[in-house]
């Protein structure tokens, strides 16, 4: 990931406003290359609003090339009618990006703030203010589920970055280090 070009695709899934955002990196370096909202109408009937989702990821896809998507889990409401709308959703653009060949990876709502604030609990706000340091973004989105969508990709990032800067095994003490790593021993 470090040496080459990686496209990351995330997805805030919704039935009413399915956000979605894509970072490209380079090295160490984050650049937005898109991000908006598909808005769907109140008078789709339900199916019609998932056909609409999986055209719409399928499209990114095709156009955008990402090798992976991040996708917001949903979280767990009161409301059982909205968790099985959003489950359907999810599962429509989990299924069109694997489809499509991507690995897909899953973020809790609290990883996903976590990860870009440093805090699981901020508010929308406070993530687009960080996203906005990060990726150097000069005007606000119409819609915060734009911004939600491109941490989850961010979080992604994140993610693997941490996983691949852990040490590949534990070692007890530092002649067991030298053996296990010559090559970063400087003479």
């Amino acid at each position: 990931m470090q040496n080459s070009s990686k496209i990351i695709l995330g997805i805030d899934p919704g039935t009413v406003i399915m956000g979605y955002g894509l970072i490209k990196l380079k090295g160490k370096q984050m650049e937005l290359l898109e991000m908006g909202t598909l808005k769907l109408s109140a008078k789709l009937d339900s199916y019609e609003k998932l056909k609409r989702i999986q055209q719409k990821i399928t499209e990114i896809i095709r156009l955008q090339k990402p090798e992976c998507m991040a996708i917001e889990a949903p979280f767990f409401g009161k409301n059982v009618q909205s968790m099985l709308k959003l489950g359907r959703a999810q599962g429509v653009a989990i299924a069109s990006a694997m489809y499509e060949g991507l690995e897909v990876f899953e973020y809790s709502p609290k990883k996903i703030k976590q990860s870009v604030t440093g805090n699981g609990n901020a508010a929308k706000e406070q993530v687009y203010k960080m996203l906005q340091q990060l990726l150097h973004l000069k005007t606000r989105p119409e819609s915060f589920d734009a911004t939600d969508a491109l941490a989850v990709a961010v979080c992604h990032y994140f993610q693997q970055s941490s996983l691949q800067n852990k040490p590949a095994s534990n070692v007890k003490d530092w002649k067991a280090f030298i053996q296990n790593n010559p090559a970063r021993l400087k003479k």
